[in-house]
Parts: structure tokens; sequence; C-alpha cells
């Protein structure tokens, strides 16, 4: 049984950072693509950041370009989500997720995730 954990949340002021953990268990990790989504109050999940199986590849949101990266731990079986010079508009809960299919690119289309985990709220305050 797949089970994905993300963790990390919390309050912080503008400009300031955060990193988000998400560990993955019941599948072979390190052959999975993986990608954070959010979803703030009101609106739909949208697209935050993926990265590929390899890690060497990664997609972002525009408006998080520059500030956010994503890295993986294949050794502990965990993406991170490092968010840097955070603002108000980044109030979100955010969820990570495995890839549907081993081997894949990191593809910003949240159909194509199949396990996701439960969620983590990011409140930035200005």
């Amino acid at each position: 049984q797949v089970q994905v954990v993300g963790s990390g949340g919390g309050l912080v002021q503008a400009g300031g950072s955060l990193r988000l953990s998400c560990a993955a268990s019941g599948l072979t990790f390190s052959r999975y693509a993986m990608a954070w989504f959010r979803q703030a109050p009101g609106k739909e999940r949208e697209f935050v950041a993926a990265l590929s199986w390899t890690g060497g590849s990664t997609s972002f949101k525009d408006s998080v370009k520059g500030r956010f990266t994503i890295s993986r731990d294949n050794a502990k079986n965990t993406v991170y989500l490092q968010m840097n010079s955070l603002n108000p508009e980044d109030t979100a809960v955010y969820y990570c997720a495995a890839h549907r299919a081993q081997l894949r690119g990191p593809s910003p289309y949240a159909h194509e995730y199949a396990y996701w985990g439960q969620g983590t709220q990011v409140t930035v305050s200005s």
C-alpha cells in the first residue's frame, strides 16, 4: 500500500522561508517523479513544482520560479520543497504527490499523479 505523508507547514512572515518534506512508502521511490500542488481557500488546486524520477529535471509554476526549489533524497524516500521569499499569495494547503507511472519527467498535470499526501498548511502573514 502506497503512503505519501507531507509535513513542514506552518505560519511564517512575508519574506520568510519554509521547507516542506514528503515521505513516500510502499513504492520504489527512486523510480517515481514527484510533485507539489497547492490549494488556497476558494480556489482550485494548482501545480507548484515537480521533479523527474532521476532528479535531473524540474518544472515550476511561473510565480514561484527563483523562489522555490524541489529536491529528493532517495535514501530517505523523501522529496523536499524549499520555499523562500514567501508572500501572502503563497498561503495554501500544500499537497505532495507521486506520479502514477514509473520513470517519468516532471509533469505539471495533477491527473498524472496517483498517490497524494494529506496536505500541510502554509500560512504567510503580511
